[in-house]
């Protein structure tokens, strides 16, 4: 069946091996001669000297070895001794990306960029400059190839979802089609971690239901992935795996100064009272600002809070961190450090909020996250409580799982 301009016709544009193809550009760029790393086993990551850091981007070659983007750089070069690792290049991914995004903007009107190196575009009603969604996307694809030195793949197909699906489907350099028609055939077989948008947990207890393909879900009854699953993620699965998504491309905008939150409190905080009330307030606090952060895909590199005295007093401190973070037990405990040295613990407080700003989304972060192993695993393993408790409160509700030191019975809920 071939479809046209006249229909929906969404692209999912995505650079491959981003980094290491932007860090192969920039080289090639200053010396042609030089080895292409793209061509061999190699990785951006940390330091090979200490073996310390993690693997942020490697090539198709290291992939075959085994390599996995966030392993460590100890571990990948046990995997591949010969493995060439180079450092990140902030600046050089930055510009990378913004020509990346230029061209795609030149192209289509309504562009969403979703990180640092994809995008979506509705290419809907474009015949007039293009042929075929086809050739339109050949010449997108090879325009970047041949302007910018770096590959991409283009997914084509009438909504979001089943777009991203077809562009990680072979790589590199390649233009796929998943239309509604050809789920059956392409998209129903693959295991069910290769759907877009499936959390672990999910994944995990489809698993022990005997669940294995995305054909399994499709098939499933939807009243019964609701009882297992939840209200919100039954739904969603069961319309996923059948190729159905409403959500549209939206144009960028302007990303948020920062998330705060903040509340005040049914009784004055005292100092008789503060020990009952105050970090367990805080902790609520902090948890709604990293939680939103989290959904966002944003990290903050200032954390402060606020107080409002019992006469309308406002007063605030902040302090800006040695890395950004979205982790709610990190902003908790500058919280926590944070209110000790703005209240002195004699005023009554009615009001106290909790602020995050200087944002940066998780990408960039990556370009420098050359931390040491144990900082990683320790800031990993935070990571994993956090997106745990972000994926059953999305399917149960944010009200489903509380910290246990967030259960007081001094601040009342409805």
């Amino acid at each position: 069946m071939e479809h046209t301009f006249s229909e929906r016709i969404i692209f999912h544009i995505d650079v491959n091996s981003a980094f290491l193809s932007w860090s192969a550009v920039r080289r090639l760029s200053e010396d042609p001669t030089c080895l292409d790393l793209r061509s061999v086993p190699s990785a951006v990551g940390g330091n090979t000297e200490n073996r310390h850091g993690i693997i942020l981007a490697k090539s198709i070659p290291a992939k075959k070895f085994g390599v996995v983007t966030a392993e460590t750089v100890a571990s990948a070069l046990k995997k591949c001794p010969e493995l060439i690792i180079v450092p990140p290049e902030g600046e050089t991914y930055h510009k990378c990306s913004d020509a990346f995004m230029k061209i795609l903007r030149n192209n289509c009107p309504i562009v969403q960029s979703i990180s640092i190196d994809e995008a979506f575009m509705d290419m809907s009603g474009m015949g007039s400059i293009f042929s075929s969604p086809l050739q339109a996307a050949h010449a997108i694809k090879d325009e970047i190839k041949n302007s910018l030195g770096f590959t991409v793949n283009v997914g084509i197909s009438s909504n979001k979802l089943l777009a991203k699906m077809a562009g990680d489907f072979t790589k590199p350099d390649r233009v796929h089609t998943l239309f509604p028609e050809e789920i059956k055939e392409k998209m129903w077989d693959l295991p069910l971690k290769e759907l877009y948008g499936i959390g672990k947990s999910t994944e995990a207890a489809l698993l022990s239901l005997g669940f294995k393909t995305i054909g399994d879900a499709a098939a499933a009854d939807e009243e019964y992935l609701k009882r297992r699953l939840g209200e919100k993620s039954g739904k969603w699965l069961h319309k996923a795996a059948n190729g159905i998504d409403e959500g549209k491309v939206q144009t960028d905008e302007a990303p948020p100064k920062g998330y705060g939150n903040s509340v005040t409190l049914p009784e004055d905080l005292t100092e008789q009272n503060s020990s009952l009330v105050l970090e367990k307030t805080l902790l609520s606090l902090s948890d709604s600002v990293a939680s939103r952060m989290r959904r966002d895909s944003f990290l903050a590199l200032t954390v402060g809070v606020k107080l409002k005295t019992k006469d309308f007093v406002t007063r605030s401190r902040q302090r800006t961190l040695n890395k950004p973070t979205s982790s709610t037990d990190e902003i908790f405990k500058t919280a926590v450090e944070l209110f000790g040295e703005l209240w002195d613990r004699r005023t009554p407080v009615r009001l106290v909020g909790v602020f995050a700003s200087s944002l940066t989304n998780e990408e960039t972060f990556q370009l420098n996250m050359l931390e040491g192993e144990s900082a990683f695993k320790q800031r990993e393993a935070l990571s994993k409580i956090d997106a745990a408790t972000d994926e059953i409160r999305e399917r149960f509700g944010k009200d489903s799982i509380l910290r246990g030191s967030m259960i007081d019975p001094f601040v009342k809920k409805d």
